[in-house]
């Protein structure tokens, strides 16, 4: 049904999100910070900052500015944190609905591949802008989960043909993931002058088990759904999964498209 939201809980394991997600968030986030246009030497809130993907991006990106990223997830900012060694970044865990720091204390908010999982997305955005200054940028991005990102399009497409109740967990049903629905999102909230965009990239598979294998590590909808099926049913879902995706030709590496919405608005 449209609008439901798989449990966001299925992202719990930072290093197998990095398998799975994190190599395409990483060719994703320096697109998104372009795009987001914010000055160097701004303070800036990476909100949902998982394994530091976007916070690491822009202190490379930057020379002055300094980020704070926020996840819900410990294990998550204990990963990010870890893997720092840049004294303008620093992570600690919070929650996107309910911010703690004062209003006004950034310069900048930004979300990369998260809103969408939000359980209040609305509560979480007017916070982002109420700890933004006024005139600061509030930006964030998500997959385009029903046309744009093939990846996971191919999979949930042969899930439901094996089985049609998987259909509830296709992503495509999550919100703000097709054209125009974040920009309402954003006008919504008051923010002005709001742009919306999509950026675009190229996935690159060394083999077929370089696609499925870090479907089995459990993150995300997918990998959760790929990971509690019966060794017999992943099976099938593998093999069709193999045959879509190579046909009768050999293994070997091969390209798929991915797009993502972006929105930009000033507070």
């Amino acid at each position: 049904m449209r609008g439901q939201q798989p449990d966001s809980g299925v992202f719990t394991e930072a290093s197998g999100y990095e398998q799975f997600m994190g190599r395409w968030s990483r060719k994703l986030a320096p697109l998104f910070w372009r795009f987001a246009h914010v000055r160097d030497g701004a303070r800036v809130l990476d909100i949902g900052s998982g394994t530091g993907v976007l916070a690491f991006t822009i202190a490379a990106a930057t020379r002055r500015s300094e980020v704070v990223g926020i996840d819900p997830s410990r294990t998550y900012v204990d990963f990010a944190a870890s893997r720092t060694g840049n004294a303008r970044v620093q992570f600690q865990t919070g929650d996107a609905q309910k911010l703690t720091f004062a209003n006004g204390a950034f310069d900048a908010s930004v979300s990369l591949l998260v809103i969408n999982f939000i359980p209040d997305a609305r509560k979480a955005l007017a916070e982002m802008r109420r700890v933004s200054k006024p005139g600061g940028v509030v930006a964030a991005a998500v997959w385009d989960y029903p046309e744009g990102m093939r990846m996971l399009r191919v999979f949930w497409n042969a899930a439901v043909a094996l089985d049609p109740a998987a259909a509830r967990w296709d992503e495509k049903n999550m919100p703000f993931c097709r054209r125009g629905e974040l920009g309402h999102l954003w006008r919504e909230a008051g923010l002005r002058e709001v742009r919306e965009t999509e950026l675009r990239i190229t996935l690159e598979f060394r083999s077929f088990d370089d696609y499925w294998a870090p479907f089995l590590q459990g993150q995300g909808p997918a990998g959760s759904y790929a990971a509690g099926l019966s060794e017999e049913k992943r099976s099938a879902l593998r093999n069709r999964l193999r045959k879509e995706l190579l046909g009768s030709r050999p293994d070997g590496a091969f390209r798929m498209k991915a797009r993502a919405w972006a929105v930009r608005g000033v507070s």
